[in-house]
């Protein structure tokens, strides 16, 4: 049962680096029960669970003729998602799936030891997470050997698609975490900095529109259709993440990293509060609702979970911000999720608007675990701030 609440919400008058005062429109909104949140994030989860009892089942791709494995990003951002709803629901089946998984692969990485790849280090991110709980060394082994290998050099141009900042970024902090040894974080630090200043030149990120660009393809002069800078959603969702999960991490002593996580995130929230949808989600396409303009969860769900978390954290303002994380996650729920747990208005894998499309209620993305990840991440956030 849901209960309606007001709150006072507005743009982004007064706004300081941490908090931000409402001052314009009154808007009617249903915060929803940690009950019902919880019990969206079972049936989507336990949809999963049941199509894919295996773990090491890699995802079919007709269009590409190949079966990818399961250790691939889309997996991991799932078991992300999973082991964060672990976090608030302890049920042994989740934590048994997730060790299941690393199990059926080894502990391994797709392409090995030897990859820099981001991809394919993100499930090092589940790897490091459970090994913290369980530290068996096979569950360290290899992706500290993937990250000790770079760090053995200077290169720190690897991350040239803003996907890879969630991807890998984190596998760094949780090694600091893991071996007490703040070099990782200082790495992953200077490789973000090179992705935000000189990657596409100038940097990814656009400073003005507090927005980035996928990666050097898209820094203008490319355009959307209505001549305006092309910043996808869910792109810019990933940052949004990696934020957030960095500052899970980040000691405060690192007090410069620390800082900039929480102003990166604090202004993408800002840029992305008046480009809400009036359904309560977001466009494929940030500045040009026009092209492929529609529903979509991923992007969604990736800004509730920065938005929720800078609530939760007292980074943002639950005046402004709850209204809108509320109107999303119910939108979310009432519109994308399936009565068998299956996540409508998924976009496909691929790096700006116009791939995976169209994108429907009944259409089935290339990959289906990421987009329940970013689900998961979103409801585990919005459950502590309904439950507080």
């Amino acid at each position: 049962m849901t209960r309606k609440i007001s709150f006072l919400t507005a743009g982004l008058c007064g706004a300081t680096l941490f908090l931000f005062s409402s001052c314009s429109r009154s808007v009617s909104v249903e915060k929803p029960a940690a009950a019902e949140v919880l019990a969206a994030m079972e049936q989507a989860n336990g949809y999963f669970m049941k199509k894919w009892p295996d773990t090491s089942e890699g995802m079919p791709y007709p269009s590409r003729n190949r079966v990818y494995p399961s250790n691939i990003w889309t997996r991991a951002v799932y078991y992300e998602g999973l082991l964060a709803l672990y976090g608030i629901d302890p049920k042994p089946e989740y934590l048994q799936y997730a060790v299941d998984w690393g199990e059926s692969h080894g502990w391994n990485l797709n392409r090995g030891a030897a990859t820099r790849n981001a991809d394919n280090q993100c499930c090092g991110q589940i790897y490091l997470e459970l090994y913290q709980m369980d530290p068996r060394p096979e569950r360290l082994d290899t992706i500290k050997a993937s990250v000790d290998a770079m760090m053995a050099g200077r290169k720190i141009d690897d991350w040239w698609w803003i996907d890879a900042l969630q991807m890998a970024m984190p596998v760094f902090g949780r090694l600091s975490l893991i071996t007490g040894d703040n070099a990782y974080l200082e790495r992953a630090y200077r490789m973000y900095l090179y992705t935000k200043n000189q990657h596409g030149e100038n940097g990814l990120y656009n400073p003005e529109d507090r927005l980035w660009w996928r990666d050097k393809d898209f820094v203008p002069p490319y355009t959307e259709p209505n001549g305006k800078d092309c910043y996808w959603s869910r792109g810019n969702g990933w940052v949004v993440a990696a934020m957030v999960r960095m500052l899970e991490i980040t000691p405060v002593e690192l007090s410069e990293h620390r800082q900039e996580y929480m102003r990166m995130l604090v202004d993408m929230c800002q840029a992305v509060l008046p480009l809400q949808r009036e359904d309560g989600l977001w466009n494929v396409s940030l500045h040009d609702p026009d092209h492929y303009g529609g529903k979509e969860l991923t992007g969604t769900a990736l800004f509730v979970y920065g938005m929720a978390y800078g609530v939760n954290t007292g980074m943002l303002d639950a005046a402004v911000f709850a209204p809108v994380v509320y109107k999303a996650w119910n939108a979310m729920v009432n519109d994308c999720l399936h009565e068998n747990g299956f996540l409508g208005y998924v976009q496909g894998t691929g790096k700006e608007p116009k791939d995976g499309q169209p994108v429907l209620y009944d259409s089935v993305p290339d990959f289906e675990d990421y987009g329940l990840g970013c689900f998961l991440l979103a409801g585990t956030e919005v459950y502590k701030m309904v439950n507080s």
